[in-house]
C-alpha cells in the first residue's frame, strides 16, 4: 500500500466510526401480540444516544401509523396520549415500556403473531437538527420480557 492509499483508509476508517459513533443504541426491543382485528399495539425499548437526540417518530410495514406515545395519571385516570417527540439526553439510558413512553404501532395491517418479528424504523433528530432513521427488528412476545407488568391497552383513554 503506499502512503495515500493508507492515508485514505485511516480517513474513511474515521469517517465511518464517527457516523456509528452518533448512531443511537436500541436495546432489548419487543412487540405486543396482538389478536386477530386488533388494530393497535405498542413496541417498547431501551434506547442510549452517546451525543443527545430526540426520538421523533417512525414507520413500519405493519402499520399505517407509528407515533411516539406517554402514558401517565391524570388525576385517578391513566391516560395515553401521542408526543411530538422523546428527548434522549447525551450518554442515558430512556426506556420506553409499558405503562410509560412507548412506540405506538396503529392501523395494523396485520396481526402481529407471538414469536414472529416486524421491522420497524425509528427516525431521530440530533442537536443539530439532522433527522436520521435506524432499522429494528421487533420480536413480537404476549409481554415483557423479564416478566414485567404490563397494562397497555385495557380501559386506557387516549
Amino acid at each position: 500500500m503506499t502512503r495515500k492509499s493508507i492515508a485514505s483508509f485511516f480517513a474513511i476508517l474515521l469517517v465511518a466510526t464517527a457516523a456509528h459513533a452518533q448512531s443511537v443504541q436500541v436495546q432489548d426491543p419487543w412487540a405486543r401480540a396482538t389478536v386477530p382485528g386488533q388494530k393497535a399495539s405498542g413496541a417498547f425499548m431501551k434506547l442510549k444516544a452517546p451525543e443527545g437526540a430526540r426520538l421523533i417518530g417512525g414507520s413500519s410495514p405493519v402499520a399505517g401509523v407509528v407515533e411516539v406515545h406517554e402514558m401517565k395519571m391524570e388525576g385517578d385516570v391513566m391516560r395515553m396520549r401521542a408526543i411530538s417527540g422523546l428527548d434522549l439526553p447525551a450518554g442515558q439510558t430512556v426506556e420506553l415500556k409499558p405503562g410509560g413512553y412507548h412506540v405506538m404501532l396503529m392501523d395494523l395491517k396485520t396481526a402481529l403473531r407471538k414469536d414472529s418479528s416486524v421491522p420497524l424504523t425509528l427516525v431521530f433528530r440530533d442537536a443539530k437538527g439532522v433527522e436520521s432513521s435506524q432499522e429494528v427488528s421487533l420480536p413480537v412476545l404476549t409481554s415483557a420480557p423479564g416478566g414485567a407488568a404490563s397494562g397497555h391497552g385495557h380501559g386506557m383513554k387516549h
